[in-house]
């Protein structure tokens, strides 16, 4: 078996490190029933818009799933 020797072979990459150190939960995130409420109706808005979209709406089907994607959803995610 070959020896894992990062300073004598630069071809070979470094074994990745946990970036949280020995702490493998400090990344986790913690969703609340608030957050999951935003991420909720994000996914109502955006099933409403895909369907809507199927039935030929060319303006409130956009609104709806640029809503759902880019506010209810990152919202449910960052807020805390």
């Amino acid at each position: 078996m070959e020896k894992l020797e990062r300073s004598r072979n630069p071809a070979r990459p470094a074994p990745a490190v946990n970036p949280a150190g020995k702490n493998p939960k400090a990344y986790l995130i913690s969703l609340k029933p608030k957050n999951w409420l935003f991420i909720g109706i994000g996914v109502i808005f955006i099933v409403v818009g895909f369907l809507l979209l199927a039935k030929g709406s060319m303006t409130l089907a956009p609104i709806l799933l640029v809503l759902g994607f880019c506010v209810l959803i990152p919202l449910g995610i960052i807020l805390k």
